[in-house]
This record gives C-alpha cells, structure tokens and sequence, in this order.
C-alpha cells in the first residue's frame, strides 16, 4: 500500500499548519541563510519544515544584517542633511529676495519722493548688496559641499543596491549548487541501484 503525503505539515518557526507547497524542507536551504535562521532560534536543530512567510523574513533580515556589515547604516547626520536638501527652496528665497529689492526703490524713489531714509542713488541698499556679495564666495562652498555630500549619499546607496544585487544572486548560485549536489547525489544513489539490480538479474540469468 503506498504512502501518500501529508495534506499539511508544521513548520518549525511559527508552528503553525501549512501546505506543503507553501514552504520546504530546511535540507534544501542554502548553508549560510540555515545557519542564520539557526542563531536566530537556538532551540531549532535545523531539520524539518519551514514555511515561505518565516523563510522570507529571516531573509531580508540576513540581508539587512550583510548590508551592516559591509558598508553599515547613514548616521543621524547624513539623514539631516538629506532632509535638509529636499527642503531647500532656492528659487523662493530669490522671488522673495528680488521682492524685497524692487519694494525698496519703489519706497524711497516713488512713494517717498527721495526723502526716505535711503533716497537716490541708494547708497544703504549699494552698501547691503556688497555685503552680500562679499558674502557670496562663503555660501557657494556650502553649497558646494552639500552637492558633494548629496552625491556621496547617492554613490553609497548605488553600492547598497548594487551590493543587493550580488548577493541575491550570490544566494541564488549558491541554492542551485546545493541542489545539484543533491541531485547528483541522488542519482548516483540510483545508479548504484540499478547496477544492483542488473547483477542480481545477470546472477538470476546464469543460474
């Protein structure tokens, strides 16, 4: 009488009833994920069944902690500097800046008649600008240096995506390597089998 497989099996993490083409054997995990998903649960002893929630859980976990490890997590300061960037409004500041200019000629030359407290040619406001132009050098360095800081970020987050990628497919080669192994284990099983059952059926033949 044959055996016929179970409708749902248990898996080891979550202990909960799953089909069994919802999830595999931990045999049949790559090395370096099952000894993760191991040190995560100290209690497991590797074997069994594990369902594809639990299986993809522990895998963007070992990857997040890969990721860690080689190039580590944006410090409190970069994440400023990145929020600081998306918040730069530079085209409102100059609207604001030029209102503020034309505001002050029309003040003193027009409504004031040249008796304000900067009448023509003004001499305040010439002095006002350049102070700012004195000040413009300054200001382009920064900016500078958060245009490099901003392209370093995005250089880093180039290598994480990049580095992601490798080691997905990394895993992937590793997990076909593991399972041709066993497959050519397998069949090596088989053959041996075979060979088996043509002597007996040459010894049979014979006698």
């Amino acid at each position: 009488m044959s055996k016929t497989a179970p409708a749902t099996l248990s898996c080891e993490i979550c202990k909960k009833p799953k089909s069994p083409h919802n999830g595999m054997l931990a045999e049949l995990i790559r090395p370096s994920l099952l000894e993760f998903i191991k040190k995560r649960m100290p209690g497991w002893d590797g074997s069994g069944f594990i369902c594809l929630d639990d299986l993809g859980k522990f895998r963007k976990e070992y990857v997040k902690e890969v990721l860690q490890e080689e190039i580590g997590e944006l410090s409190a300061l970069d994440q400023e500097v990145i929020e600081s960037l998306q918040q730069h409004e530079i085209l409102r500041f100059i609207i604001l800046f030029g209102a503020v200019l034309f505001g002050w000629i029309i003040l003193n030359a027009i409504f004031l008649l040249n008796h304000g407290f900067d009448p023509y040619p003004f001499i305040l406001l010439n002095l006002i600008l350049s102070c700012l132009a004195a000040m413009q050098a300054p200001i382009i360095m920064m900016s500078q240096n958060r245009a490099e800081l901003r392209d370093r970020l995005r250089s880093e987050n180039d290598y994480k995506i990049n580095l992601k990628a490798e080691l997905e497919i990394r895993h992937l080669h590793e997990k076909i390597d593991h399972l041709l192994r066993r497959q050519y284990n397998r069949l090596f099983e088989i053959q041996q089998i075979q060979i088996e059952l043509l002597e007996e059926l040459g010894r049979k033949s014979k006698g």
